[in-house]
């Protein structure tokens, strides 16, 4: 027996291999210590994936046309998606999720989203945060840098309100391109996520990595962006915040001086500013910060994604300064 000709098979057949080779395809590369652990995963509720707090998963969603658009989100905080124009890859989107260094450890949901016209599938994966050793540092520095009168107090609060403000209007293209420069070359004073015991006060972890270098050594910009905000704040002194697109941001703080204009268009390896000590710093050095959808990530973590070009630093060959110095977090 033959069956009546059907206009709208083949059009169902195509959407059904689509969906398919979406919930096969899916998938997360993981750059930066970023493994898949079976045996750990299955003893924490079968994980698909883990990394720890402060890390990087590069989530890569292969598509076989007529996607229109991608979106995450992974513990309230949204994802943008971008289509991957490598070409060792495969034809799709790919999403950048930052793991906040204060993420509480344990297994939590990430959900895509996949559009294609007026349908949309939604997937969920189970993401097992892992908790990372932090250092602890001891810091002595003069009272009035650590206590706040009435007046500071005020100038921190303003500035904070002024800094969430930028943040929360995220460009809505991507910015960057191909590889990240790191900013300075020089010595590694701080590390990131350390907590900081200030004239034996415990404040908040440190949210970037120090980098000494000489007073007036260039600094970098790690990737193409526009400079959406230059500041001169009580904590973090001279600095600039490029805007890299899709919620990813790069700091530069406690500058001697800074080079660019609030608007400014920049190119990766562009410099932006020269190492100071400004606001509150032992001597010094640059305090470089990365915010991923509002996560707070290892910087270094840029360094090591599957992202690369042909830029090079412009920073200075790697030095050693002797009683360079550290910044210290908001109390």
């Amino acid at each position: 027996m033959r069956w009546p000709y059907d206009p709208n098979a083949r059009c169902r057949t195509t959407e059904r291999r689509f969906w398919l080779g979406a919930m096969i395809f899916l998938a997360v590369a993981l750059p930066i210590d970023l493994v898949e652990d079976p045996l750990q995963s299955a003893q924490a509720g079968d994980a698909h994936y883990s990394g720890k707090q402060g890390q990087i998963l590069v989530v890569n969603v292969p598509t076989d046309g007529g996607v229109t658009g991608v979106e995450g989100t992974f513990l309230g905080r949204s994802l943008s998606f971008f289509p991957d124009t490598r070409f060792e890859e495969p034809k799709g989107f790919v999403g950048l999720i930052g793991i906040d260094l204060q993420d509480e450890p344990g297994i939590h949901e990430l959900t895509v989203k996949v559009q294609a016209g007026e349908q949309n599938q939604t997937f969920t994966y189970r993401v097992q945060v892992l908790k990372e050793k932090f250092h602890v540092e001891r810091l002595t520095l003069p009272k009035n840098k650590v206590d706040l009168d009435e007046k500071s107090l005020a100038r921190w609060q303003a500035e904070q309100a002024q800094v969430k403000e930028m943040l929360a209007n995220d460009s809505p293209t991507k910015l960057w391109q191909g590889g990240f420069v790191e900013p300075v070359a020089g010595k590694r004073t701080g590390i990131f996520g350390s907590v900081r015991v200030m004239n034996g006060q415990a404040r908040n972890p440190h949210n970037g990595e120090d980098i000494g270098a000489p007073l007036g050594t260039p600094v970098a910009a790690t990737n193409d962006g526009v400079v959406r905000l230059t500041v001169d704040h009580f904590f973090s002194g001279k600095g600039v915040f490029l805007d890299h697109g899709l919620g990813f941001y790069s700091m530069y703080f406690h500058l001697d001086e800074v080079l660019v204009k609030d608007g400014d268009v920049v190119k990766a390896g562009q410099i932006v500013g020269k190492v100071g000590a400004s606001g509150r710093a032992t001597g010094p050095h640059l305090h470089w910060g990365v915010k991923l959808n509002g996560a707070r990530v290892n910087p270094y973590a840029l360094l090591d994604l599957p992202f690369k070009g042909s830029v090079q630093s412009a920073a200075p060959v790697p030095v050693t300064v002797p009683g360079s110095g550290v910044g210290a977090p908001d109390p």
